[in-house]
């Protein structure tokens, strides 16, 4: 077995190897620290690798192993992930893809990295990120731009654009991101990967920040068991997040879950939400084409557009507001280091009236009717995950959809959306554009039935299996 083959097995495969003595950590550690060097330069997934760190843990879980206490070990024991530049990482630098934070070394884990250490994970580095996750590309003023592994010209998305490219690119088998209006979603679907915004509140947001009422925290990996196998270590009660209610959920298992086959549902597939300012209809169609595969499964699937009212402008004010105050003061102190766009939110947070962000509350609540109207009638809802296909490296949005100018955030109506709502959303493969690129579907279900999102997920991706491996240039 050569080293990308290892870098290509799953979770379960490299921990069933682990435990039958044929595979160890530190061949695996090295296998993707190997692959890192080889493809990170040109893809720049990473923008920090703490190769020392982990050959030392690698070695640690080896001895675990050979002490034939496997079977009592975790399954995420031994295995290699990657981390988002805005999560903290104690000892490791945490630079929030800004050169305002560029030298800030954080004094202890954000809540979910010490729990997948916990777990057994091995820390391979952090992963591009725009500064603050502000906006659905990846690139910043501190390092280069992450590529897309399917076509290297093209963004991969973002804000968790690192940490796509490095399931994508086989560069670790976990990756751990964050969204606030799709950034886990988005570049899933940009490189065919599977990316999973749980429930709000199901993993342990700590450190708080500045939008922390949209913010969640998730999985991406090759696949939705891998991804399972992820949440099953990230999920832990930890009582500094105010909003945590993993206590509940103590005696479940999301691998599991996804083994068992759903109960026929009601889903409806929604290929216009309502309020989209334009749609690619090559997008619509491709996930079109996937829906046949949930009637198989023996779910009665209804389409319709939605009649939902906007929620961007809620979605918005709630943002611009956490980022003037978190960037207020160092955007008169430092405004080269700023991006001008992002300097203009600051600019739009600080000039909304003072009641702005508690009515936006308020409208978020009403908005929510909406939805809960919609979730009484159906078990779940499909979308596509993007009003687009992936676009040019360099560009901040997308500009223009079927020939339509859009908004800033325009191209992503169905992401943010369910950052309000609170509600669990996957993004996994539909299909291929006539350019060969990966278009993303999006399920999204009640909220606290993640487990139900997951298991519908893995039995779609079973009867739809997608290539593992990203285009022959970068296997």
């Amino acid at each position: 077995m050569t080293g990308d083959d290892i870098c290509h097995l799953s979770v379960a495969r490299l921990g069933e190897l682990y435990r039958k003595r044929k595979l160890s950590p530190l061949e695996v550690v090295d296998a993707h620290l190997t692959r890192i060097s080889r493809l990170n330069p040109t893809l720049n997934a990473y923008v920090l690798v703490t190769a020392e760190t982990a050959i030392e843990a690698a070695r640690e879980a080896e001895h675990r192993f050979a002490s034939g206490a496997s079977d009592e070990l975790p399954p995420l024991y031994g295995i290699p992930f990657s981390v988002k530049d805005t999560l903290q990482t104690a000892g490791v630098t945490t630079t929030f893809g800004s050169p305002l934070f560029r030298d800030v070394v954080p004094r202890e884990d954000a809540a979910v990295v010490a729990a997948v250490k916990r777990a057994g994970g091995i820390l391979l580095g952090k992963t591009n990120t725009p500064a603050l996750g502000w906006m659905a590309v990846t690139q910043n003023k501190l390092f280069k731009p992450t590529l897309n592994p399917w076509n290297p010209a093209l963004t991969p998305g973002g804000s968790s654009g690192g940490a796509a490219v490095a399931a994508s690119a086989a560069l670790a088998p976990v990756n751990i991101g964050t969204d606030g209006g799709g950034s886990l979603r988005v570049p899933a679907s940009f490189t065919g990967t599977v990316g999973f915004k749980p429930t709000h509140g199901l993993v342990p947001n700590y450190p708080t920040g500045n939008n922390w009422s949209l913010q969640h925290i998730g999985p991406i990996a090759r696949t939705v068991e891998d991804a399972a196998f992820a949440l099953d270590a990230m999920v832990v009660a930890d009582h500094r997040d105010p909003y945590s209610w993993a206590p509940a959920l103590k005696s479940l298992s999301f691998a599991g879950a996804i083994r068992r086959s759903p109960a026929p549902m009601k889903i409806l597939f929604c290929p216009d939400p309502g309020y989209a300012e334009s749609i690619d209809p090559e997008v619509v169609a491709v996930c079109r084409k996937a829906m046949p595969a949930f009637r198989e499964l023996g779910h009665a699937v209804t389409e319709h557009t939605l009649d939902w009212t906007s929620p961007m402008e809620i979605w918005q004010t709630l943002f611009v507001a956490g980022v003037a105050n978190r960037l207020g003061d160092l955007a008169r102190e430092s405004p080269e280091l700023i991006e001008d766009t992002l300097l203009g939110f600051v600019a739009q947070g600080q000039r909304l009236a003072p009641d702005a962000y508690y009515r936006a509350w308020l409208a978020r609540n009403d908005w929510w009717q909406q939805v809960c109207a919609t979730f009484q009638d159906y078990d779940l809802v499909i979308t596509p995950t993007v009003a687009c296909a992936p676009f040019a490296i360099g560009k901040e949005t997308a500009g223009t959809i079927a020939g339509k100018a859009v908004s800033f955030y325009g191209w992503t109506p169905f992401s943010a959306p369910f950052n309000l709502s609170g509600q669990p959303a996957i993004s996994l493969p539909a299909g291929f554009n006539r350019d060969g690129l990966p278009i993303g579907l999006q399920i999204v279900g009640r909220r606290f039935d993640d487990e139900l999102v997951l298991a519908v997920a893995s039995s779609f991706e079973k009867i739809r299996p997608w290539p593992t491996r990203a285009p022959d240039r970068f296997v």
